[in-house]
């Protein structure tokens, strides 16, 4: 009898562990900062199917001005750029296998007058497919919004 409902309890963890990982997707944290603020954002980038990853991209939301970006050992990324010179994107060229994640990072300043950022999210796949990760069933996935908070006054 113990037995069995130690089997029944391990089932149950397992089982609830895999759902926590099939509905991990690309997402960029921080989820709250200040309006104005230096902010350094981390692009999580999972491979949760079957097929390879092999690039991941950002828009940047109108008024975010990003400063410097990270780049992997053996990665490689291509900025994207309006008529202004200002960065509107970044596209991360990699390989990440199933099963693995990698993390991409950048440090942007946040504008002074918004109260969240809506990032594009994209995860391009070994087989051509590109999954979009900003708008979900229910409008804009949690997982692509930065609320952003006043800044105290000094």
């Amino acid at each position: 009898m113990k037995a069995a409902l130690v089997r029944t309890c391990l089932m149950i963890l397992l089982l609830s562990g895999f759902e926590s990982i099939a509905h991990a997707h690309v997402s960029i944290a921080p989820n709250q900062s200040m309006q104005g603020a230096t902010e350094k954002y981390t692009v999580r980038v999972p491979t949760e199917s079957q097929v390879a990853t092999i690039g991941a991209e950002v828009d940047i939301p109108e008024g975010v001005v990003v400063e410097v970006v990270s780049v992997p050992n053996g990665w490689k990324y291509e900025l994207k750029r309006d008529a202004s010179k200002r960065i509107t994107g970044i596209v991360w060229t990699m390989n990440i296998p199933p099963g693995e994640f990698a993390e991409f990072s950048f440090v942007a300043r946040n504008p002074r007058d918004k109260t969240e950022l809506v990032w594009g999210l994209r995860q391009r796949l070994a087989d051509g497919k590109v999954e979009d990760f900003t708008k979900g069933p229910n409008g804009i996935r949690s997982t692509a919004l930065t609320k952003l908070a006043p800044r105290p006054q000094q």
